[in-house]
Order: C-alpha cells, then sequence, then structure tokens
C-alpha cells in the first residue's frame, strides 16, 4: 500500500482551475440570491453535474468520474472559495454515494449511482435524532422484520434537503439474532413512501439547503431497501461518516479562503493614511496567520482523503476527524479575522461577508462537535480514559 501523498497531482491541480472558474461563474451573490428568493442553486449543480464534477469519485461503470474523495473534496472547497458551495455535495454523492458503491446491492448501484453521478437524483442522509445528539448509542429509530419486509419506526432531526432529495439514507438500528443488542444498519428511503413525513425546521442560518424533521410511522420497506449486510452495519455507517467529515472540511476551508479573499482584497486598497491598511502588522499579521490555519487544515484534509480512498478505514477515521476539527476553527478565525478586516463595511451585504459569522459555526457544530472530536481523540489516539 502506498503512503498518502502531501503535494497534489497535476490532475488534481488542473480540476482546482476548472473548478475555480466554473464558481467564479456565479460565485457569492448567486447563492445568497437563491437563498433569499426561496429557490435552489438548480443551475450550478446541474453545470457541475454536466461536467462531472458532481460524481468525480463516483465508479466509473455507473456513470462517476473514477475517483475518490481526494477529487470530491477539491470540488467543494474550490466552488466555497468561489463563494457558491454545494452542501448537497457533502450529502449525496459523498455519504450516499460511497455507501452505495461500497456496500450496496448490484440493483442499487443501478439505481442510484448514476442519477447520483449526473446530478438527476439526489439522497439525503438521516442520523441524528432529537433525544440522542451525538450519542450514536441512543438512536431509537428501530427496524423490526416482518415477513419479507422492514418495518422502520423513529425520528431523525437536521437532516438536510429532504424536500428536494429523490430518497433518504436513514440510519436504524436492527436487533441482533443472538445477542438481544440493537445494531445500526442503512436503509434507503424514497421520498413518497407512506408513513415518512417531514416538518421544515426554521433556521437562523439562510440557506438554499432546508434543514427538516422526519417521522417515521410504521414505514414499510421491501427487504431490498437495506443496503449491504445486516451484520456489517457499523463498517458501513463509517464508510459515510469518514467521507462526510472530509468533505465538511473542505466545505469549512471553501468557506475561510472566501472570506480571507475579500478581506485581503479591501486591505490592498482601502486607505485611511498615507498607505493601504494591509500594510501595518495589526491588519496584515492575523490575516497571514489565518491563511496558515487554512493550509494546515487542508494538509490534514489531504491526508485524510487519501487515506480513506486508500482503503485504510482506521487511519482515514483519526485524520477525517482531525481535519474536520482543524478546519472548522480555522473557519471561525478567518472569517472572524476578514468580517474586522472590513470595519463596518464586514457588517453590510454588500461585501456579504456579515452572514459567514453564523454559517462558520456550522462546521464546529455539525456533522459532530468539536468536543466529540477532542474526545475521540483523546480516547482512541491517546488511550486516555472516558468520563462517560
Amino acid at each position: 500500500m502506498s503512503s498518502a501523498p502531501t503535494v497534489e497531482t497535476d490532475e488534481h491541480r488542473a480540476l482546482r482551475t476548472a473548478v475555480a472558474t466554473l464558481g467564479k461563474r456565479y460565485g457569492r451573490e448567486y447563492l445568497a440570491r437563491t437563498a433569499r428568493e426561496g429557490g435552489r442553486p438548480e443551475e450550478l449543480w446541474s453545470e457541475a453535474a454536466k461536467l462531472g464534477y458532481l460524481g468525480v469519485n463516483l465508479p466509473e461503470e455507473y456513470g462517476g468520474g473514477g475517483g475518490g474523495i481526494a477529487e470530491l473534496s477539491i470540488v467543494l472547497e474550490e466552488l466555497g472559495a468561489a463563494g457558491c458551495p454545494l452542501l448537497m455535495m457533502v450529502v449525496s454523492p459523498a455519504i450516499c454515494g460511497t455507501v452505495i458503491a461500497r456496500f450496496g446491492t448490484e440493483e442499487q448501484r443501478r439505481t442510484w449511482l448514476p442519477g447520483l453521478a449526473d446530478g438527476s437524483l439526489t439522497m439525503a442522509f438521516g442520523i441524528t435524532e432529537p433525544d440522542a445528539g451525538s450519542n450514536s448509542h441512543r438512536i431509537t429509530t428501530t427496524a423490526r422484520r416482518d415477513g419479507e419486509d422492514w418495518v422502520l419506526t423513529g425520528r431523525k432531526v437536521f437532516v438536510s434537503g429532504v424536500d428536494i432529495a429523490d430518497a433518504t439514507l436513514i440510519v436504524g438500528r436492527t436487533e441482533d439474532a443472538r445477542t438481544g443488542r440493537l445494531k445500526p444498519c442503512l436503509f434507503i428511503v424514497p421520498r413518497e413512501t407512506p408513513g415518512f413525513s417531514r416538518s421544515y425546521i426554521e433556521m437562523e442560518l439562510q440557506a438554499a439547503e432546508k434543514q427538516f424533521e422526519l417521522v417515521l410511522d410504521e414505514v414499510r420497506l421491501p427487504a431490498a431497501a437495506l443496503v449491504g449486510d445486516e451484520d456489517a452495519g457499523l463498517l458501513q455507517l463509517f464508510a459515510g461518516l469518514n467521507p462526510e467529515r472530509v468533505m465538511t472540511a473542505a466545505f469549512a476551508i471553501g468557506m475561510g479562503r472566501y472570506a480571507l479573499s475579500r478581506a485581503v482584497e479591501y486591505a490592498k486598497t482601502r486607505q485611511v493614511w498615507k498607505e493601504p491598511i494591509g500594510a501595518h502588522q495589526a491588519v496584515a499579521h492575523p490575516l497571514a496567520q489565518a491563511h496558515i490555519d487554512l493550509e494546515l487544515a487542508r494538509l490534514m484534509m489531504q491526508k485524510a482523503a487519501a487515506l480513506y480512498d486508500l482503503g485504510d478505514d482506521m487511519a482515514a477515521g483519526e485524520a477525517a476527524n482531525m481535519a474536520k476539527y482543524a478546519a472548522g476553527e480555522a473557519c471561525v478565525r478567518a472569517v472572524d479575522q476578514s468580517v474586522h478586516t472590513l470595519g463596518g463595511n464586514g457588517l453590510t451585504r454588500e461585501y456579504g461577508l456579515a452572514a459567514l459569522v453564523t454559517a462558520a459555526r456550522v462546521a464546529r457544530i455539525a456533522p459532530v462537535s468539536r468536543e466529540m472530536i477532542l474526545n475521540f481523540v483523546s480516547h482512541q489516539t491517546l488511550g486516555l480514559p472516558k468520563s462517560y
């Protein structure tokens, strides 16, 4: 097995350049306007799909690009750096596409992967529950067998894009026949399945992708809705969660880069005394620190993506958590410093940075809080005892 690279290939750099070109044609104002008007970034989604960017990580035999999470994270980061990240990329091709490609049946792959790759189908992901929070062992959505069928009952919250998704990949729990313990399993639940309902969660954060609470009330599914092997649930679950963390890091790094670029541009031209404000170290040094933090977070993200694409799930899990943590912190600091650099202008709609103050916090909170990542590192990496 080869080691994880620390320098991008020529192909990766070419992909960055191409996606950046696409992103610049849309930009921050396009996404902000779409969110304000209650619309969806359909034009950008469709064009990114047509160019092969959305399915770059999916197998070629199902219409994908044959790459990995390394390539998909580049796409999301560059769109973010242009001010127009697509949140559903974290969910549809990265989590759901990866899980189905790795563990789905041939029928599931044929049914879903071509559409996920070309953007004509989207899939949401439901794991978080109202009473479980970050404790996946408290997930209460259960699946029981009824003849050949499965019957799901439970609730999910903060599920992105259910209103536009053709199906949702639901994390439930089934009873192990040998031990009686509940173990995680994943089910594909089409949007219009009877008993599967959603309600909109109003958020302070203005985004094109909406958040929903889901109720599964005796949702009956055929046996074919179960993804993969019933006994390999935890492995399959983390096959989706590690890419999710890498992609969240890409989302955060892109956002931080966008904010930083606006601040640097401003600091080069804004003149209060004789020189532009960027000539003053009190302005320049914090921006330089923000750039260093983002670059360091990207290195860990690249390591995590490379390890995952190499098939080293254990090492990828550690690196993906660290990357998500580092990127979330770097993003928050970059956005905060960028707004501060612009002063009052940083709070105006014209410059489009103030809304990012709230948006940047998402990477600290979701899909797992920074405190839970510190728990993971202290227990799994350092071998320290648990407090829970």
